[in-house]
Order: C-alpha cells, then structure tokens, then sequence
C-alpha cells in the first residue's frame, strides 16, 4: 500500500528559483513555464515555506536598488542565475544561496543586512560560482559570505549539517517514513555490513546505522562526503565510513576488497544505476538488495537486470514524497 502524507502543503525543506528578465527588462524570478526556460514570476508557492515569499522579495530589491544584472542565458552576461532557498525544519535554520556568474556579489553589506532584518531565521548566506554557459544550477565552488557553511536537520534522531550541494530529500516528514520503512524491509538483525551506495549526506545509512555493525556509504560529491563524515561523528556513530567515488568505481573496489555486504542500500539519480554498478553489487553476493527510486521506469529497467543477475523482486512500496 502506498505510504502517505498527512500535510501537503508547506513540506518542501528546499526551492531553487530562475532568475532572468522580461521583455520589458525587468528582474524576475520564479518558475520555468512547460518545455521551456520562460520565467513565470512566483512571488509565493504553497509547497514552499512561508518564508520564501519575503526573501525573494528582498533580493528583488536589492537587485533594483545596487543594479545587479540578472543572468541571460542567451548572451552569458549578468550577475544572478538563480536563488537557493533551504531550511531545516528540525533546527528552524535557513540558508539563503546565490547562484552567481561571477566571483563577487555588489554591495554585499546591504544584501547580507536585508537579509537578516527580513529573515531572522536566516543563519546562512551564501555564494554559489557557477561560470558555465550549461542548463546546471549549481557550481562546484560555494563561498560564504555570512554565518555558517551549513544548516542543520534531523532524520529519524539523527542530526545532519546541509551545504548548498547536498543531496537531501525535500519533504522531511516523508523521508523519515521512507527510511524507516527502507529498514523494515531490510529487516536487519544486528552485525549486518551495510553498504549505501549514492548515499549524499549520509542520511540514508546513518539513521540505520545503529542497527547494523559496519556501514560504508559511498558519494561522489566531496563537499556531500565531508558532511557525511561530519554528521557521522557529530552524532558519535563510530562503525561508519565514507569513500569519495563514483558509485560504479567504489562498488567495483569493495569487490576487489573482497567485502561481502550483507545488505545494500541505493538511491540513485533518476537516471537509474549504471549497469556495472549493479554487476558490481550482484558480485559482492549481499543477500538483500533495497533500491530506493525516484523514477520508476528506470528502476523497472535496472529490476529487469537484476533478475537476471540472480536476484528476486520480493517487496515493492510506494512513498509519497511530494
């Protein structure tokens, strides 16, 4: 049966907004209209936090007020590609990021004082550099230009530190009832060596790691590991470890080490797992596999490989999630 949401509004911990102009070269900020990269003007989404709203509104103004460019994607000039807006609901923290073109941000004094003044929630405000003439959101830099590198959360107990490009699941109270029910279906018994693959911040392994006596989580984002390691010994869990690596070349290597998990955990993009990787999982022999999915065709197609790499489709459940 499908697990559902009792609230569904206001349940979105994370939202990223285009910024551009109109014909008539106004700043606006929103959403993407269908197919397209047209920026509907949203001044509020009741999926979002009620904060939203009165952040945005302030950047606009600071945008009018110091002249600050928004980004054009057709020419590769301005300042400001999108706004990333993130909360920790357990901690009441909010992280504000810029998504700039560009190293500096004008008069960032006033921008950070606004900020601040509007928000007092507000405890983080960042820069994120992102230079490329791409479709990507995020850059590989973050700068912070006032309070903390991160926010924090907790999942099931277990605190969490967040940057700007960490992975974490956007509805909070859903996650937790998604990795309390990714456990059950473990069914883990104590002792287990637990291996999660794409595993971001680590949340997903870290709030089972109690139950198992070795976890190793594996990430190819640096900055998504070091908050995993940080989490891990934040929360003083002392049986987990984190590699730095593509999912398909970790796998690979813990086979060579000759590991044998006895449960493996994936989350991975929508694109699915690439082939190797499950190849990799299917000769480390673990006796459950659980493959947490966000796009149900492709893990059709990668439960179609499985099959046939020896494995049985035993449980599947639905989460709603959004």
């Amino acid at each position: 049966p499908i697990v559902g949401m009792e609230e569904p509004f206001r349940y979105r911990n994370k939202a990223q907004f285009p910024v551009g102009c109109d014909r008539d070269g106004n700043t606006v900020m929103g959403f993407y209209a269908a197919r397209s990269h047209r920026i509907v003007p949203v001044e509020d989404c009741v999926v979002g936090i009620e904060e939203n709203g009165e952040i945005l509104a302030l950047i606009r103004k600071y945008m009018d007020q110091c002249n600050v460019e928004p980004y054009d994607e057709e020419t590769g000039r301005g300042l400001i590609r999108h706004i990333l807006i993130r909360k920790g609901f357990s901690s009441g923290q909010i992280m504000v990021c810029l998504v700039v073109n560009g190293e500096k941000l004008p008069c960032a004094d006033r921008y950070i004082e606004g900020l601040r003044q509007v928000c007092g929630k507000v405890c983080s405000v960042v820069l994120n550099i992102n230079r490329e003439q791409s479709n990507v959101i995020l850059g590989n830099s973050c700068r912070t230009l006032w309070g903390s590198d991160t926010i924090e959360d907790s999942l099931c107990g277990v605190r969490f530190e967040l940057s700007p490009l960490s992975f974490y699941q956007v509805n909070r109270a859903a996650a937790e009832q998604l990795y309390l029910l990714a456990a059950q279906l473990a069914d883990f018994q104590g002792g287990e060596l637990l291996v999660d693959l794409y595993c971001g911040a680590g949340t997903i392994g870290l709030t089972m790691a109690h139950r198992v006596g070795q976890l190793v989580g594996v990430e190819i984002v640096p900055d998504a590991v070091e908050n995993a390691k940080a989490n891990a010994k934040r929360c003083g869990i002392e049986n987990a470890r984190f590699l730095c690596a593509d999912a398909k070349q970790a796998a690979v290597q813990l086979a060579q080490e000759g590991l044998r998990p006895d449960v493996v955990v994936v989350d991975p993009p929508r694109k699915g797992c690439d082939p190797q990787v499950l190849e990799a999982i299917a000769k480390m022999s673990p006796q459950k596999l659980v493959y947490i999915s966000c796009n149900s065709a492709t893990l059709a197609r990668d439960c179609k490989q499985l099959v046939q790499l020896g494995y049985r489709l035993k449980t599947a459940a639905p989460v709603d999630l959004f």
